[in-house]
This record gives structure tokens, sequence and C-alpha cells, in this order.
């Protein structure tokens, strides 16, 4: 029951939109309502770490086999071999790798990277089970998404102040020392 409650009380989150609170605030409210066992289970999860949690496991062999479709795409691009950045997963997801490849087509760099995070944001919603949609399990793909929504808001940010600043730096009159 406090699955339930937590799931349905969590504001939306968008992949392009600011992050409607921080991890440290939703890691509470998860130990809080779910325990401990499971907001490590979380935590697992959000740092790719082994887990004693199964759906941490789970997400953790999903990244895993992102992040090596990703490789191989890297490695492609730049004329390698990209046997030596693999990982050992259990699966061998080809919708996953697919998209993962498909992204890889996108020429321009940040769109790439929007592509490549909405398949990480959709590969979390395979988490929750369609059944259980208010499980605990969808606290795990809410906290992945939150973590991408987060990342996004901040790179977003960073990326608009260095603008900024190189832009204001250039129109900023250089000032003589000798006066």
């Amino acid at each position: 029951m406090a699955a339930d409650y937590l799931i349905a009380s969590l504001p939306a989150l968008a992949l392009d939109g600011p992050a409607p609170l921080t991890l440290e605030r939703f890691l509470a409210a998860c130990r809080e309502q779910l325990g401990e066992k499971t907001t490590a289970g979380i935590q697992a999860a959000l740092a790719c770490a082994p887990s004693n949690h199964p759906v941490a496991e789970r997400w953790r062999d999903l990244e895993t086999q992102l992040r090596n479709a990703s490789a191989a795409e890297r490695a492609r691009l730049a004329g390698q071999d990209p046997a030596k950045w693999r990982r050992p997963a259990e699966g061998c997801a080809l919708y996953w790798t697919n998209r993962i490849t498909s992204a890889f087509q996108e020429k321009d760099p940040a769109k790439r990277e929007r592509l490549l995070d909405q398949v990480h944001w959709d590969a979390a919603g395979e988490l929750t089970p369609a059944a259980s949609p208010l499980s605990a399990a969808a606290a795990f793909t809410y906290a992945i998404r939150l973590a991408i929504s987060i990342r996004r808001s901040a790179l977003a940010a960073e990326a608009g102040k260095e603008v900024f600043n190189r832009l204001t730096a250039m129109t900023v009159p250089q000032l003589d020392p000798k006066g």
C-alpha cells in the first residue's frame, strides 16, 4: 500500500522539462514509504552497482546492454573494434540495440544525445510491470527517469551559461592596463 501511495503522489516527469524534485528528496520519500532495502536497491540501480534487489539487477543488465550498444556504435564511428569496451550482460535485447544504433544515425550531437536519453528513459519503463503500475518497481523507473531529467536540466543550464559568458566576454571592452 505504501508503494501505491508514493507512486501516485509523485509529480510528473518530462524528458525535456525541469526536474520537479531533487534525487535526495525522492530517496527520502522512498526510505519513508518503501523501506531501506528497496531504497538501497534504487540507489544501486542509479549507480549501476551490484545489488541483491532483483529490479536493480534487471536495470543493471539492461543498462549494460545499452552501454554496450553505444560503445559498439562509437567504436564503429572511430573505425575501432568495440570488443574491448563491451561488458558482460545477461540479456540481449535487440530492440534496445536497434534503438541505440538508430540514435547514432543522427549527425547533430545534441539531438543524438537527446535520442540516447530517450532510449534510456524508455528502457527504464521496462522495470514497471504493466499489471502493477503503482508497485515498488515503478519507483525504480521514476528514479532513473528523475536522474535523466536532472542531468538534462543541468546540461541545458550549463550550456546556456557558457554561451552567454562567451558572448558577453566578446562585447566587454578590454581595458588597457597602462591606463
